[in-house]
This record gives C-alpha cells, sequence and structure tokens, in this order.
C-alpha cells in the first residue's frame, strides 16, 4: 500500500495548476459591476447597482448605437476608517453596451431610485412601407 502524503509546497504548486481549486491568482480574477439587462414590450430596461452614489455622480453618454455609463470614484486619501469587514463595492466603473438597432437610444430615459439607475431605451416606431412608382 502505497501512501501519499503532500507537503504544504506541494499543495501550493498543485494548486496554481488546477482551475477548480480555492486558490486564485489575483490577475485572473474579474470583477463585474451588477447590471441586469431585460427586453418587455415597450422595450430595453438597464438597471445598474449605484450603492451609495447620487444621480449627480453617474455619466451616461450615447455615442452611435453604443450606450456608456460610467462614474470615476475620486480617491480619499484623508479617510482613515478601519473596516472589519467591507463588502460593499463603491468603486468606479465604466460599461459599454452596444444596442441593437430595434431600439431608439436617442429617446432614452433614465431614473435613479434608492441606489438603482434604471435606463428605458424605447422600441423604434414601426416604419412605414413606402412604395415607389416607377417612372
Amino acid at each position: 500500500m502505497n501512501n501519499l502524503s503532500l507537503n504544504q509546497f506541494d499543495v501550493l504548486f498543485k494548486n496554481l495548476f488546477e482551475n477548480d481549486s480555492f486558490f486564485q491568482p489575483a490577475f485572473e480574477a474579474k470583477i463585474n459591476h451588477p447590471v441586469d439587462i431585460y427586453e418587455n414590450e415597450n422595450g430595453l430596461t438597464l438597471e445598474v447597482a449605484c450603492v451609495g452614489l447620487e444621480k449627480t455622480d453617474v455619466n451616461i453618454d450615447i455615442d452611435g448605437d453604443v450606450l456608456r455609463i460610467q462614474y470615476q470614484k475620486e480617491e480619499n486619501t484623508s479617510d482613515v476608517t478601519v473596516y472589519h469587514r467591507k463588502q460593499i463595492s463603491r468603486r468606479s466603473f465604466n460599461l459599454a453596451y452596444k444596442i441593437a438597432s430595434q431600439f431608439d437610444l436617442s429617446k432614452s430615459e433614465a431614473t435613479m431610485r434608492n441606489g438603482l439607475l434604471s435606463i428605458a431605451v424605447p422600441r423604434v416606431e414601426s416604419k412605414i412601407t413606402k412604395s415607389i412608382k416607377i417612372k
């Protein structure tokens, strides 16, 4: 019977190459900002978590068919708060979404209530078919 034991170095080395381990290198970690996007009969709705932000803190820009939502956190070097646990994310974000042509970005409306930014993008009004007479 072969009794195989691993020392601490072997476990660390093994964890570096296994994707399903609890040990993950920091450079592989990617944090996504919480956003819900859904569609209904009225159009498209994007809901963005904006905990602790005011509506003046967030910028929404439209460039062609791209909707961009941005918040740049100001660095506060004078904050001396010592956290015992910090799970509420208050970091900068820069989100961009290419919106399909069936939605009219120029008629978008945004509201913010209780830390939730909601952007409503209506559907394009039905296009009228036009006949052309041949001369």
